[in-house]
Protein backbone atom coordinates (compact mmCIF):
# COMPACT_ATOMS: atom_id res chain seq x y z
CA UNK A 1 0.00 0.00 0.00
CA UNK A 2 1.14 3.55 -1.06
CA UNK A 3 -0.62 6.73 -1.54
CA UNK A 4 2.18 8.61 -3.21
CA UNK A 5 -0.83 10.26 -5.49
CA UNK A 6 -3.39 10.87 -2.65
CA UNK A 7 -3.57 14.91 -2.09
CA UNK A 8 -7.26 15.34 -1.07
CA UNK A 9 -6.98 13.01 2.07
CA UNK A 10 -10.25 12.32 4.14
CA UNK A 11 -9.20 12.11 8.19
CA UNK A 12 -12.20 10.80 10.29
CA UNK A 13 -11.73 10.63 13.87
CA UNK A 14 -15.47 10.81 14.94
CA UNK A 15 -14.32 10.78 18.75
CA UNK A 16 -13.73 13.51 21.80
CA UNK A 17 -10.94 16.35 21.86
CA UNK A 18 -8.51 14.36 23.59
CA UNK A 19 -8.41 11.61 21.09
CA UNK A 20 -8.32 13.69 18.04
CA UNK A 21 -5.14 15.43 19.70
CA UNK A 22 -3.51 12.30 19.94
CA UNK A 23 -3.98 11.53 15.99
CA UNK A 24 -2.56 15.09 14.91
CA UNK A 25 0.88 13.03 14.48
CA UNK A 26 -0.70 10.79 12.26
CA UNK A 27 -2.46 13.80 10.71
CA UNK A 28 0.45 15.51 10.18
CA UNK A 29 2.60 12.62 8.91
CA UNK A 30 -0.08 12.29 5.85
CA UNK A 31 -0.25 15.91 5.29
CA UNK A 32 3.44 16.24 4.90
CA UNK A 33 4.50 13.04 3.42
CA UNK A 34 2.05 13.19 0.51
CA UNK A 35 1.53 17.06 0.54
CA UNK A 36 -2.19 16.50 0.91
CA UNK A 37 -4.92 18.43 1.35
CA UNK A 38 -6.45 16.89 4.87
CA UNK A 39 -10.30 17.30 5.70
CA UNK A 40 -11.01 16.00 8.89
CA UNK A 41 -14.45 14.50 9.77
CA UNK A 42 -15.06 14.68 13.46
CA UNK A 43 -17.67 15.31 16.11
CA UNK A 44 -19.08 18.78 17.68
CA UNK A 45 -17.10 17.89 20.86
CA UNK A 46 -13.46 17.53 18.85
CA UNK A 47 -14.31 20.57 16.42
CA UNK A 48 -13.23 23.70 19.02
CA UNK A 49 -9.85 22.25 19.14
CA UNK A 50 -9.81 21.81 15.12
CA UNK A 51 -8.46 25.86 15.10
CA UNK A 52 -5.35 24.81 16.88
CA UNK A 53 -4.27 22.07 14.38
CA UNK A 54 -2.24 23.45 11.77
CA UNK A 55 -2.33 20.30 9.75
CA UNK A 56 -6.10 20.29 9.20
CA UNK A 57 -7.33 22.23 6.11
CA UNK A 58 -11.28 21.54 6.51
CA UNK A 59 -13.40 20.31 9.42
CA UNK A 60 -16.47 18.73 8.97
CA UNK A 61 -18.54 18.13 11.40
CA UNK A 62 -20.93 14.91 12.07
CA UNK A 63 -21.96 13.11 15.28
CA UNK A 64 -22.09 9.54 13.96
CA UNK A 65 -24.76 7.42 15.61
CA UNK A 66 -21.99 4.53 16.96
CA UNK A 67 -19.89 6.88 19.23
CA UNK A 68 -20.85 7.94 22.89
CA UNK A 69 -20.67 11.73 21.44
CA UNK A 70 -23.87 11.17 19.38
CA UNK A 71 -27.26 13.04 20.74
CA UNK A 72 -29.72 12.97 17.94
CA UNK A 73 -30.55 10.03 16.15
CA UNK A 74 -31.06 11.69 12.74
CA UNK A 75 -30.69 9.22 9.34
CA UNK A 76 -31.48 12.44 6.99
CA UNK A 77 -28.02 13.59 8.67
CA UNK A 78 -25.95 10.47 7.85
CA UNK A 79 -26.97 10.92 3.74
CA UNK A 80 -25.87 14.21 4.06
CA UNK A 81 -22.73 13.59 5.06
CA UNK A 82 -22.30 10.89 2.64
CA UNK A 83 -23.12 12.97 0.28
CA UNK A 84 -20.63 15.92 1.32
CA UNK A 85 -18.23 13.52 1.18
CA UNK A 86 -18.97 12.47 -2.50
CA UNK A 87 -19.18 16.13 -3.74
CA UNK A 88 -15.45 16.41 -2.25
CA UNK A 89 -13.80 14.02 -4.82
CA UNK A 90 -11.13 12.59 -1.59
CA UNK A 91 -8.21 10.33 -3.01
CA UNK A 92 -8.46 7.97 -0.07
CA UNK A 93 -9.95 8.14 3.79
CA UNK A 94 -8.14 7.00 7.24
CA UNK A 95 -10.35 6.03 9.85
CA UNK A 96 -8.61 6.16 12.88
CA UNK A 97 -10.00 4.17 15.73
CA UNK A 98 -9.43 3.16 20.05
CA UNK A 99 -8.89 -0.74 19.61
CA UNK A 100 -12.36 -1.05 21.31
CA UNK A 101 -13.82 0.30 18.42
CA UNK A 102 -15.28 -1.00 14.91
CA UNK A 103 -14.08 0.51 12.33
CA UNK A 104 -16.81 -0.84 9.71
CA UNK A 105 -19.78 1.85 10.02
CA UNK A 106 -17.15 4.76 9.83
CA UNK A 107 -15.84 3.43 6.91
CA UNK A 108 -18.80 2.92 5.32
CA UNK A 109 -19.33 6.53 4.97
CA UNK A 110 -16.71 6.78 2.65
CA UNK A 111 -17.12 3.67 0.84
CA UNK A 112 -20.95 4.66 0.30
CA UNK A 113 -19.63 7.98 -0.38
CA UNK A 114 -17.51 6.59 -3.25
CA UNK A 115 -13.81 7.13 -2.13
CA UNK A 116 -11.40 4.73 -3.57
CA UNK A 117 -8.58 4.07 -1.07
CA UNK A 118 -9.82 3.36 2.52
CA UNK A 119 -7.59 2.76 5.18
CA UNK A 120 -8.21 1.13 8.48
CA UNK A 121 -7.16 -1.06 11.55
CA UNK A 122 -10.20 -4.04 11.63
CA UNK A 123 -10.04 -7.50 13.50
CA UNK A 124 -12.39 -8.95 10.47
CA UNK A 125 -11.58 -9.05 7.00
CA UNK A 126 -13.26 -6.26 5.89
CA UNK A 127 -13.14 -7.03 2.00
CA UNK A 128 -13.69 -4.12 -0.13
CA UNK A 129 -15.33 -1.78 2.66
CA UNK A 130 -11.80 -1.21 4.00
CA UNK A 131 -9.24 -1.95 0.68
CA UNK A 132 -6.45 -0.75 2.95
CA UNK A 133 -7.14 -3.26 5.73
CA UNK A 134 -4.47 -3.22 8.27
CA UNK A 135 -5.25 -6.46 10.50
CA UNK A 136 -6.13 -5.16 14.29
CA UNK A 137 -3.93 -7.44 16.89
CA UNK A 138 -4.31 -5.11 19.47
CA UNK A 139 -5.24 -5.50 22.94
CA UNK A 140 -4.94 -9.19 22.51
CA UNK A 141 -1.13 -9.47 21.60
CA UNK A 142 -0.30 -5.87 22.79
CA UNK A 143 -1.18 -2.43 23.54
CA UNK A 144 0.50 0.74 22.13
CA UNK A 145 -0.05 3.98 23.31
CA UNK A 146 -3.02 5.87 21.14
CA UNK A 147 -0.45 8.06 19.21
CA UNK A 148 1.72 4.91 18.25
CA UNK A 149 -1.13 3.50 17.30
CA UNK A 150 -2.20 6.11 14.28
CA UNK A 151 1.17 6.26 13.39
CA UNK A 152 1.72 2.84 12.64
CA UNK A 153 -1.94 2.95 10.68
CA UNK A 154 -0.79 5.92 8.37
CA UNK A 155 2.93 4.00 8.02
CA UNK A 156 1.71 1.52 6.23
CA UNK A 157 0.55 3.25 3.49
CA UNK A 158 3.71 5.34 3.41
CA UNK A 159 3.18 8.11 5.71
CA UNK A 160 5.82 8.53 7.97
CA UNK A 161 6.89 11.75 10.38
CA UNK A 162 10.39 12.63 12.09
CA UNK A 163 8.71 14.39 15.04
CA UNK A 164 5.80 12.40 16.85
CA UNK A 165 5.29 15.14 19.78
CA UNK A 166 1.35 16.65 20.15
CA UNK A 167 1.28 20.00 19.34
CA UNK A 168 -1.45 22.83 18.99
CA UNK A 169 -0.94 26.25 18.04
CA UNK A 170 -1.83 28.09 20.59
CA UNK A 171 -1.60 32.36 20.90
CA UNK A 172 0.36 33.31 23.44
CA UNK A 173 -0.79 37.20 22.92
CA UNK A 174 -3.47 36.16 24.52
CA UNK A 175 -1.78 35.46 28.20
CA UNK A 176 -1.61 39.15 29.57
CA UNK A 177 -5.82 39.19 29.75
CA UNK A 178 -6.04 35.29 30.90
CA UNK A 179 -3.05 36.64 33.78
CA UNK A 180 -5.03 39.86 34.45
CA UNK A 181 -8.10 37.62 34.88
CA UNK A 182 -6.32 35.08 37.03
CA UNK A 183 -4.79 38.00 39.12
CA UNK A 184 -8.53 39.52 39.62
CA UNK A 185 -9.36 36.16 41.49
CA UNK A 186 -7.09 36.68 43.89
CA UNK A 187 -4.59 34.71 42.68
CA UNK A 188 -0.13 36.26 42.80
CA UNK A 189 1.32 34.70 39.67
CA UNK A 190 4.85 35.62 40.91
CA UNK A 191 4.05 32.78 43.88
CA UNK A 192 4.13 29.20 43.29
CA UNK A 193 0.34 27.87 41.37
CA UNK A 194 -0.89 25.46 39.55
CA UNK A 195 -4.34 24.16 38.30
CA UNK A 196 -6.93 21.20 39.38
CA UNK A 197 -8.92 19.75 36.79
CA UNK A 198 -11.86 17.58 38.46
CA UNK A 199 -14.23 17.76 35.37
CA UNK A 200 -14.96 14.37 33.78
CA UNK A 201 -17.14 13.39 30.28
CA UNK A 202 -18.10 10.01 31.88
CA UNK A 203 -19.06 9.53 35.98
CA UNK A 204 -16.60 6.15 36.41
CA UNK A 205 -13.94 8.45 35.93
CA UNK A 206 -14.93 10.67 38.85
CA UNK A 207 -12.08 11.40 41.23
CA UNK A 208 -14.31 11.51 44.63
CA UNK A 209 -15.15 15.03 45.58
CA UNK A 210 -13.93 14.48 49.33
CA UNK A 211 -10.55 13.14 48.42
CA UNK A 212 -10.03 16.40 45.87
CA UNK A 213 -10.97 18.58 49.04
CA UNK A 214 -8.06 16.43 50.90
CA UNK A 215 -5.50 16.54 48.13
CA UNK A 216 -6.35 20.41 47.58
CA UNK A 217 -6.17 21.58 51.11
CA UNK A 218 -2.45 19.20 50.92
CA UNK A 219 -1.47 21.52 48.37
CA UNK A 220 -2.25 24.55 49.53
CA UNK A 221 0.06 23.54 52.46
CA UNK A 222 2.64 22.55 50.36
CA UNK A 223 2.68 26.35 49.34
CA UNK A 224 0.46 26.30 46.38
CA UNK A 225 -2.22 28.35 44.85
CA UNK A 226 -4.76 26.34 43.59
CA UNK A 227 -7.12 27.33 40.10
CA UNK A 228 -9.83 24.96 39.31
CA UNK A 229 -10.61 24.78 36.11
CA UNK A 230 -13.57 23.60 34.16
CA UNK A 231 -16.79 24.31 31.71
CA UNK A 232 -19.16 26.85 32.07
CA UNK A 233 -21.34 23.65 32.83
CA UNK A 234 -19.11 23.11 35.83
CA UNK A 235 -18.66 26.65 37.47
CA UNK A 236 -20.59 25.32 40.45
CA UNK A 237 -19.05 22.40 41.06
CA UNK A 238 -15.53 24.09 40.97
CA UNK A 239 -16.97 26.98 43.18
CA UNK A 240 -17.99 24.17 45.65
CA UNK A 241 -14.27 22.51 45.26
CA UNK A 242 -12.94 25.62 45.46
CA UNK A 243 -15.10 27.06 49.27
CA UNK A 244 -14.25 23.16 50.66
CA UNK A 245 -10.19 23.40 50.10
CA UNK A 246 -10.88 26.98 51.36
CA UNK A 247 -7.87 29.89 51.50
CA UNK A 248 -5.64 29.89 48.49
CA UNK A 249 -8.08 27.89 46.11
CA UNK A 250 -9.60 30.03 43.06
CA UNK A 251 -12.64 28.73 40.87
CA UNK A 252 -12.19 29.62 37.18
CA UNK A 253 -14.89 27.28 35.73
CA UNK A 254 -16.03 28.61 32.95
CA UNK A 255 -13.99 31.89 32.84
CA UNK A 256 -11.86 30.68 29.56
CA UNK A 257 -13.07 29.53 25.74
CA UNK A 258 -11.38 26.43 24.22
CA UNK A 259 -8.58 28.77 23.10
CA UNK A 260 -7.87 30.69 26.16
CA UNK A 261 -7.83 27.45 28.16
CA UNK A 262 -4.62 26.25 26.18
CA UNK A 263 -3.07 29.35 26.84
CA UNK A 264 -3.77 28.96 30.29
CA UNK A 265 -2.70 25.59 30.71
CA UNK A 266 0.52 26.00 28.60
CA UNK A 267 1.37 28.78 30.84
CA UNK A 268 0.43 26.74 33.89
CA UNK A 269 3.47 25.03 35.93
CA UNK A 270 1.64 22.15 36.19
CA UNK A 271 -2.25 20.51 36.02
CA UNK A 272 -3.49 18.06 38.44
CA UNK A 273 -6.15 16.41 36.17
CA UNK A 274 -8.27 13.33 36.23
CA UNK A 275 -7.67 11.25 32.73
CA UNK A 276 -9.98 13.82 29.99
CA UNK A 277 -8.99 15.64 26.78
CA UNK A 278 -7.33 18.27 29.49
CA UNK A 279 -4.16 15.91 30.02
CA UNK A 280 -3.92 15.72 26.27
CA UNK A 281 -3.93 20.14 25.58
CA UNK A 282 -1.15 19.91 28.17
CA UNK A 283 0.78 17.18 26.61
CA UNK A 284 0.40 19.21 23.30
CA UNK A 285 2.05 22.27 25.06
CA UNK A 286 5.11 20.62 27.34
CA UNK A 287 3.20 21.65 31.02
CA UNK A 288 4.10 19.08 33.57
CA UNK A 289 0.64 16.58 34.46
CA UNK A 290 -0.30 14.39 37.43
CA UNK A 291 -3.57 12.62 36.52
CA UNK A 292 -5.75 11.04 38.52
CA UNK A 293 -5.96 7.78 36.00
CA UNK A 294 -9.55 5.73 36.31
CA UNK A 295 -8.39 2.17 34.98
CA UNK A 296 -10.23 2.92 31.46
CA UNK A 297 -8.15 2.86 28.77
CA UNK A 298 -4.64 2.57 28.87
CA UNK A 299 -3.58 3.65 25.69
CA UNK A 300 -4.63 7.29 26.41
CA UNK A 301 -1.82 8.40 28.89
CA UNK A 302 -0.15 11.48 28.66
CA UNK A 303 2.34 11.21 25.80
CA UNK A 304 6.05 12.61 25.97
CA UNK A 305 5.55 15.24 28.45
CA UNK A 306 6.84 14.71 32.06
CA UNK A 307 4.09 13.02 34.04
CA UNK A 308 3.14 10.98 37.09
CA UNK A 309 0.08 8.48 36.49
CA UNK A 310 -1.52 7.84 39.62
CA UNK A 311 -4.32 4.82 39.16
CA UNK A 312 -7.57 4.19 40.11
CA UNK A 313 -10.26 1.71 39.77
CA UNK A 314 -13.60 2.00 38.24
CA UNK A 315 -16.51 0.40 40.83
CA UNK A 316 -17.79 -3.21 39.00
CA UNK A 317 -20.74 -1.60 38.34
CA UNK A 318 -19.78 1.11 35.70
CA UNK A 319 -17.12 -1.07 33.96
CA UNK A 320 -17.91 -0.88 29.89
CA UNK A 321 -20.39 -3.65 28.62
CA UNK A 322 -17.73 -3.56 25.68
CA UNK A 323 -16.17 -7.16 25.58
CA UNK A 324 -12.87 -6.13 23.92
CA UNK A 325 -12.69 -3.48 27.40
CA UNK A 326 -14.08 -6.56 28.96
CA UNK A 327 -10.81 -8.14 28.41
CA UNK A 328 -8.62 -5.94 28.79
CA UNK A 329 -10.04 -5.13 32.47
CA UNK A 330 -9.22 -8.47 33.16
CA UNK A 331 -5.73 -9.29 32.34
CA UNK A 332 -4.87 -5.42 33.13
CA UNK A 333 -6.46 -4.77 36.06
CA UNK A 334 -7.04 -7.88 37.98
CA UNK A 335 -5.65 -6.53 41.14
CA UNK A 336 -7.26 -3.95 43.00
CA UNK A 337 -5.46 -0.23 43.42
CA UNK A 338 -6.12 1.80 46.24
CA UNK A 339 -7.40 5.30 45.83
CA UNK A 340 -4.54 7.53 45.41
CA UNK A 341 -4.56 9.93 48.69
CA UNK A 342 -3.87 13.75 48.98
CA UNK A 343 0.10 12.62 50.11
CA UNK A 344 0.15 10.54 46.43
CA UNK A 345 -0.88 13.97 44.84
CA UNK A 346 1.74 16.19 47.26
CA UNK A 347 4.33 13.45 46.64
CA UNK A 348 3.84 13.58 42.52
CA UNK A 349 3.56 17.12 42.29
CA UNK A 350 6.88 17.74 44.05
CA UNK A 351 8.61 15.02 41.98
CA UNK A 352 7.54 16.92 38.70
CA UNK A 353 8.44 20.37 39.80
CA UNK A 354 11.09 19.83 42.31
CA UNK A 355 12.68 16.35 40.93
CA UNK A 356 15.87 16.47 42.92
CA UNK A 357 13.70 16.63 46.84
CA UNK A 358 11.55 13.36 46.25
CA UNK A 359 11.71 10.10 43.64
CA UNK A 360 8.50 8.75 42.72
CA UNK A 361 8.17 4.79 41.92
CA UNK A 362 6.67 4.00 38.56
CA UNK A 363 2.83 4.22 38.76
CA UNK A 364 1.15 0.75 39.21
CA UNK A 365 -1.94 -0.29 36.83
CA UNK A 366 -0.57 0.87 34.43
CA UNK A 367 1.01 -0.35 31.10
CA UNK A 368 4.90 0.93 29.67
CA UNK A 369 4.48 2.61 26.28
CA UNK A 370 4.16 -0.52 24.22
CA UNK A 371 3.05 -3.41 26.63
CA UNK A 372 2.44 -7.23 25.56
CA UNK A 373 -0.89 -8.69 26.64
CA UNK A 374 -0.80 -12.40 26.39
CA UNK A 375 -3.93 -13.86 24.93
CA UNK A 376 -6.05 -16.65 26.76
Amino acid sequence: MNWQGCKNILCIRPDNMGDLIMSGPAIRALKKSFGARITLLTSIMAKGITLMMPEIDEVMVYDVPWVKTAEIEDTKAFYDVIADIKNKNFDAAVVFTVYSQNPQPTAMLAYLAGVPQILAYCRENPYQLINNWVPDKEPYELIKHQVKRDLDLVAAVGAYIDDDDLSLDVDNDLWPAISNRISKLGVDLAKPWLLIHPGVSESKREYPFELWVEAGKRLVNDGYQLIVTGAASEKQFAEHLADGIGTGCYSAAGLFPLNEFACLVKHSPLLVSVNTGTIHIAAAVSTPVVVLYAQTNPQHTPWKVPHVVLPFAVPVQMRSRNEVIGYVDRKLYDRPVPMPNAGDISNAVTHLLNPQDLPVQPSPGIPDENPGIAAS
